[in-house]
């Protein structure tokens, strides 16, 4: 009988512990995952626990869960393309309804020229209205090595993270009158031509550009097994009350993020919303997290 008494430790560490916790499974890709196009720009290594999306002037590729999810924590380990990729490869994980008026959660690497840094943007789509970016240049070399990028997203605040650091924060203030993500969103990841919105042009003469993955377990509710009200209780520790705001030093981290390393953030564009700043950002700067 030791499996349960460690199984509801375990349960216990990831109520009361400080920082974001995964499953850490390693699953093979096809558990969670299937190739959504370009299926001949994907490869499959170490027994499918990673997989290689291509970009060449042919087509490029990528993958999505099986299931919609309604709340959870996700992430994807990534490693992003180098050999001067300009900023019209565009690499992705994110969440997305795919409905009509969509929600969707982005991490985009915009590429770069070669000694550039890299950007990573982040955006926040609710009901089919986009338009909330936020860039940093990043303190390390995303293609060199594998990093955790992570999804927090339960009923009171959506954080991006870049392996424990958190980069972003979008806090739950319907009672307000700002729109937030509620729909079920599919997990997604890309490496796309995008150079159609850049004015520097992919240079083909480096493709094959590539982009690896890993780390294919999921915690997160589906609405396949749950309705979305079932997917906000506090029986799924991602709801759990230690995730409802960052703690003091995840908020000192985030801040430090932001003074250093962040060159974009629409809610500091007043020129690109001349009849006044999205309400969101009004009340965020009120209430500073």
């Amino acid at each position: 009988m030791a499996f349960p008494v460690l199984g509801f430790f375990v349960f216990l560490l990831l109520l009361v512990g400080g920082t974001i916790a995964s499953n850490n499974d390693d699953s093979a890709f096809d558990k969670n995952y299937e190739i959504t196009w370009g299926n001949d720009h994907v490869l499959s290594l170490n027994q499918g626990r990673e997989i290689q999306l291509s970009l060449d002037s042919r087509s490029g590729s990528g993958f999505g869960s099986y299931l919609k999810y309604s709340s959870g924590f996700f992430h994807m380990r990534m490693k992003i393309p180098g050999n001067n990729s300009t900023a019209g490869v565009i690499t992705t994980f994110y969440l997305t309804s795919k409905t009509s008026r969509h929600d969707e959660l982005d991490f985009e690497f915009l590429g770069n020229a070669e000694g550039e840094a890299i950007t990573l943007q982040t955006n926040v789509f609710v009901n089919g209205v986009g338009g909330r970016e936020q860039r940093i240049h990043l303190w390390f070399d995303p293609t060199s090595h594998f990093h955790d990028y992570k999804l927090l997203w339960n009923p009171h605040q959506i954080v991006f993270f870049i392996d424990d650091t958190p980069i972003r924060v979008f806090k739950n203030y319907t009672n307000l009158g700002v729109p937030y993500p509620t729909q079920p969103m599919r997990i997604e990841a890309t490496l796309w031509n995008g150079d159609w919105a850049s004015p520097q042009k992919i240079n083909w003469a480096y493709a094959p550009f590539r982009a690896d993955y890993q780390g294919f377990d999921i915690s997160g509710c589906s609405t396949q097994s749950s309705n979305v009200e079932e997917c906000y209780k506090s029986n799924y520790w991602w709801n759990n009350r230690n995730y409802w705001e960052l703690n003091p030093s995840q908020k000192q981290a985030y801040e430090n993020v932001r003074k250093k390393y962040m060159n974009y953030d629409y809610c500091n564009d007043k020129p690109r919303f001349p009849f006044g700043l999205p309400k969101e950002c009004n009340i965020q700067k009120y209430y500073k997290l």
